[in-house]
């Protein structure tokens, strides 16, 4: 799916929205409102208004790493992004190119056997490709250190060309992110919750609306050609997947807050829509042919016209609702990207 609409680059969410005037908070962005091809504008603070007492909200918990960190091929300065930890402690990586203004570029020449030296005395060897689909992303194994300990000491979180400078990694955590103990985590922030301030989550819950919590740690995106998500980590947790049974045995709506926890709770979903407790692996992608099982509504920041993810949001809420609220958001002026504004669809 290609949307016809062009994103001006202005629409760029360069700072998050915190750091734009004096007074703001996490929940001061823009709230886009599809219901089918109605749309309305509000600020992400009256989402309590715009939800129902009974309305239960799919979270993703994944805490952001700090996955980008500075090496060496040779004497050519690199920049590893590190993707996704595998079940045999090889990491899935991407070695990119420094650009010369604090983000990256897409490197081409990485074969089996390269070798990029790490901070710290580590020693990074590509094994082999992710996929068959191509190779920007590396099955990876680190010596000489500890990839949890490496990305603690040396790493910064993963970012784009669009932003203005570099930020702590406390900016791209969202309020339901949970430590994991052996240190796996998202490579790049689940966007969709960033505007969520423990004041909201109360305010919420004092309204009645519930919260069901989910695992899927990201990997990192394609930021130039739009891949459709490699496999992931997730897990659906017992007492989650008993929320969204009940809640859809009384009619009540599934709202999932990004994309990621879409991916999760489908792919704990059997044929009928009844979610059950898994943990494990997720090559899932939603399309329109495949379409959704369990969620009734989606929360999500806006994506790029020829994004993967825009099929995802066109399974939930068809065609017709993506074009005209795509449309409405480049004539509003909403941002773009995971400090930019933020989109409810709503069958």
């Amino acid at each position: 799916m290609t949307l016809a609409v062009r994103v001006p680059e202005e629409l760029s969410a360069r700072v998050p929205a915190e750091q734009r005037g004096p007074g703001l908070d996490r929940d001061g962005v823009r709230l886009l409102v599809s219901r089918g091809t109605e749309v309305s504008h509000h600020v992400f603070g009256e989402l309590p208004g715009l939800l129902r007492a009974g309305d239960l909200l799919v979270v993703n918990t994944s805490p952001t790493l700090a996955a980008a960190v500075d090496g060496a091929v040779g004497h050519t300065r690199v920049v590893v992004h590190f993707s996704t930890r595998g079940d045999d402690g090889r990491w899935a990586v991407e070695v990119r190119e420094p650009d010369g203004r604090g983000t990256t570029r897409a490197r081409a020449c990485v074969d089996k056997g390269t070798v990029v030296r790490l901070p710290g005395g580590g020693r990074l060897v590509a094994e082999e490709p992710l996929s068959p689909r191509g190779d920007r992303l590396w099955w990876a194994r680190v010596s000489g250190a500890e990839v949890t300990a490496v990305l603690r000491e040396h790493g910064r979180p993963i970012r784009y060309a669009y932003t203005q400078r570099d930020q702590p990694l406390s900016v791209y955590q969202t309020v339901f992110a949970l430590p994991v103990p052996d240190g796996s985590g998202s490579a790049e922030m689940p966007s969709a919750a960033r505007p969520f301030t423990a004041r909201l989550v109360a305010e919420l819950v004092s309204r009645g609306v519930q919260f069901a919590p989910v695992t899927l740690h990201t990997g990192v995106a394609s930021a130039e050609s739009h891949e459709p998500p490699y496999p992931e980590r997730f897990s659906v947790p017992g007492e989650s997947a008993r929320l969204i049974n009940a809640a859809r045995a009384a009619g009540r709506r599934v709202v999932a807050v990004g994309t990621t926890a879409v991916r999760a709770v489908e792919s704990a979903a059997g044929a009928g829509g009844v979610v059950r407790a898994r943990a494990g692996w997720t090559d899932l992608v939603v399309t329109p042919e495949r379409g959704v099982r369990v969620v009734e509504g989606l929360l999500t920041g806006l994506h790029e016209p020829e994004a993967s993810h825009l099929l995802m949001l066109e399974a939930v809420a068809g065609r017709a609702a993506i074009d005209r609220g795509y449309e409405a958001a480049v004539r509003g002026r909403y941002l773009w990207h995971e400090f930019g504004d933020v989109h409810l669809l709503l069958r």
